[in-house]
């Protein structure tokens, strides 16, 4: 018997049993949209690095870990334990603990316009809502990972802003995972749905309480109507020991305005994956991310950005930061299609590395098969620059600050994208606190050059 085969019934016995648990509380189309995912995942399997799309990132340490999907009615959690992760003055704060909604830690206020809850309540409504989207629009052909997480889709947030509502304090999803004897697998599924003209801001973040092997297969889906304004964050910085696979699949209409904001701090192997599709002309996409490793942490970051209507504008900016023997990753793909005639899209990756040992693969990527585009891309790896460290130190700054300056003025390029807010707040406190402790630790001299900077259309989000 193979190890493929041994994996792929690992998981048929949990999928059995999961379908059978389920069965008289949920609708025959999502159990029928499970069943085909899974037949999916089975045809294909794990990814491997012959995959080209998972070249840099070997998930065969996931492959083999026999996970467990996590047990029903825990022993629920006290509020003060969450106290480190609570974030005051969000609009709605909805609390899942080991993939499952928990109504006594969430805060959830009655908001005109506003439709706000966990999928599995959802799931016992008539179907229509869910229905027209959920499933639609992830490519569980494409990636195994996309068909597991909807063969065990279960709980989640829905989320569904009414036409015209401006809400300005940001809908916050947090997710907890727990210590266990055993490898937990949880795989939340979030949909969120922004009408016609409406604007508002997500923070999707993941934190850990304990340690211990567990695995994170989460997959949102994003539909931006006509001119929405919508702004999402993925913010993840769970443990060392933690597998973090993440896919945001975004489907934007007419004339809206999408911003993705990913802040990469923590886990031991974590792949983000974001899939905008500008589907409606007039589009604007601004895919904008930080990913700061160290030790032996590998964070993969893999853009694929899909022109699919003329006069659309994308712009994708990702800066690295790795240290120790750390590796990244970047593979950033823009796909222009046919009839997306006037495209204007570029792709920034840049990288400092901070020690000998940390490595980065990084490649954009262009595919075009329209005439008449602008797309352009580019990256750049290097170190702190000696220059500016002595200056800071000449000045009577300790390197230990000095460090903390540069990488920050770093940094601040992803920051300074966001529009300024709750949300944008929250990004800057866990990155000033986060590379305090990388400057702390790291006695490396390896930075790109951050003077550089852009001297083009400031595409900071929309305000």
């Amino acid at each position: 018997m193979t190890t493929a085969i041994q994996q792929i019934e690992m998981y048929l016995e949990q999928f059995t049993e999961f379908q059978r648990l389920s069965e008289g509380r949920a609708p025959r189309w999502l159990r029928k949209l499970r069943e085909d995912a899974f037949a999916l995942f089975c045809e294909r399997g794990f990814p491997t690095t012959h995959d080209e799309d998972w070249r840099f990132t070997n998930v065969a340490a996931i492959a083999r870990t026999p996970f467990a999907l996590p047990l029903k009615n825990a022993t629920p959690l006290v509020g003060s334990v969450l106290q480190p992760w609570l974030m005051k003055d969000a609009a709605i704060d909805l609390v899942f603990v080991d993939g499952q909604f928990v109504r006594e830690l969430s805060v959830l206020p009655s908001l005109p316009g506003v439709s706000v809850s966990s999928l599995r309540q959802e799931f016992a409504k008539p179907p229509e809502a869910l229905q027209l989207h959920l499933g639609r629009y992830l490519d569980t052909r494409r990636d195994p990972f996309c068909a597991l997480n909807t063969a065990f889709a279960e709980d989640g947030a829905y989320v569904n802003i009414s036409r015209g509502v401006v809400l300005e304090a940001p809908i916050r999803l947090l997710f907890v995972s727990t210590a266990s004897d055993v490898p937990i697998m949880i795989h939340p599924r979030n949909l969120l749905v922004f009408e016609n003209e409406s604007q508002a801001t997500v923070i999707e973040e993941y934190v850990s309480l304990g340690s211990g092997p567990m695995l994170c297969n989460s997959a949102t889906e994003l539909i931006a109507g006509e001119n929405a304004t919508v702004s999402h964050y993925m913010i993840e910085r769970e443990q060392r020991e933690a597998f973090n696979i993440s896919t945001l699949r975004i489907q934007q209409e007419r004339n809206s305005n999408t911003a993705s904001h990913s802040l990469l701090l923590g886990g031991g192997l974590v792949r983000n994956n974001v899939h905008p599709v500008l589907a409606g002309e007039g589009g604007e996409c601004l895919i904008n991310g930080l990913f700061v490793g160290d030790g032996q942490q590998h964070l993969d970051n893999y853009m694929h950005v899909e022109h699919a209507s003329p006069h659309c504008s994308s712009r994708q900016f990702y800066n690295g930061i790795l240290d120790g023997h750390a590796h990244g990753v970047f593979h950033g793909r823009i796909v222009v299609h046919k009839n997306a005639q006037k495209t204007d899209a570029k792709q920034t990756n840049r990288n400092l590395l901070l020690s000998d040992d940390a490595q980065i693969d990084t490649k954009p990527q262009l595919e075009i098969y329209a005439d008449d585009v602008k797309c352009t891309h580019g990256a750049t790896i290097g170190q702190i620059e000696e220059n500016a460290l002595f200056y800071l130190r000449s000045r009577g700054i300790d390197e230990r600050s000095a460090r903390k300056i540069l990488l920050l003025a770093f940094a601040s390029e992803c920051l300074g994208r966001m529009k300024p807010g709750l949300a944008r707040t929250h990004a800057e406190r866990l990155i000033d606190a986060h590379l305090l402790k990388v400057a702390a630790v790291s006695p490396g001299h390896d930075s790109a050059d951050l003077a550089q900077s852009e001297r083009e259309r400031n595409w900071e989000e929309v305000g």
